[in-house]
């Protein structure tokens, strides 16, 4: 069930002419942006649940106007998302982490955080533990945002669609940075993430049927406990700058209704 480390082997190179490159007998994988394009790949397998490490090295100096992106996708028109988003800055300023969650093809659930060191200096893990009660996404291991299932109160939950592990690097200066007030600086091209030490403790989705055959995994069943949820509150209280679920000018007709199950 687990799947560690090599990028040649459990992934594909999906875009971008020869801007992405798996390096060091496929133990590092690159992605790179210029004026002509970005880059990505995804996994080859699709997963129905787990807990997902990789970990990221960011653009460094001026990477204004760039997205970097990893996440989780299923297929189609009513798709399901799971989504780490890093929004470049100006050389000095912090990047933006933009987090999100879709399910069955609606999104709006964003939370955004500073992060409290420089995530271009050197690699850091980003998690995704997904498990049918909640998704749980944490950065070298602590906690920063918990989405809960609230099924029970009419919210659709990501539980049935398998996706795919993709990641990209993207041109968005029209609204990445600022609002889209600074532009990408192409004199700076080209713009490199770097990624390493990926690990899938995950369900793989295979010819309609999941490789976990029983809930003993210890991510399948995991909640936050009392020492987790401090971590949690203290990302929250000192680095988080946008909560979907404290902006009522943005839902006229009420906030969201897990905005109550949070």
């Amino acid at each position: 069930m687990a799947s560690y480390g090599n990028f040649n082997e459990y992934f594909d190179i999906t875009w971008g002419d020869g801007r992405a490159k798996i390096l060091n007998n496929g133990e590092l994988l690159t992605l790179s942006l210029d004026k002509a394009s970005g880059s990505g790949f995804e996994s080859k397998n699709e997963y129905l649940f787990g807990n997902i490490d990789m970990q990221l090295k960011l653009v460094p100096g001026n990477s204004a106007g760039t997205v970097t992106t990893y996440y989780l996708r299923s297929q189609g028109s009513t798709w399901d998302e799971i989504d780490f988003e890093f929004l470049g800055n100006l050389s000095g300023d912090p990047y933006i982490l933009h987090t999100n969650v879709y399910s069955q093809g609606y999104g709006k659930r964003e939370q955004e955080f500073y992060l409290w060191f420089d995530p271009t200096a050197d690699f850091h893990t980003y998690s995704i533990l997904w498990n049918p009660q909640l998704i749980i996404f944490s950065v070298d291991g602590t906690p920063i945002r918990e989405y809960k299932n609230s099924e029970s109160i009419g919210v659709p939950f990501p539980e049935n669609q398998p996706m795919r592990i993709t990641s990209s690097i993207w041109n968005a200066d029209d609204w990445a940075t600022r609002g889209g007030r600074v532009k990408t600086d192409w004199t700076q091209a080209p713009f490199t993430a770097s990624y390493t030490n990926f690990k899938a403790d995950a369900c793989v989705w295979s010819n309609g049927a999941s490789s976990c055959f029983s809930n003993s995994t210890w991510w399948f069943s995991h909640e936050l406990d009392s020492t987790s949820k401090e971590k949690l509150k203290w990302v929250q209280n000192n680095y988080m700058i946008y909560n979907y679920c404290t902006d009522p000018k943005r839902f006229p007709q009420g906030l969201p209704l897990e905005c109550n199950n949070s």
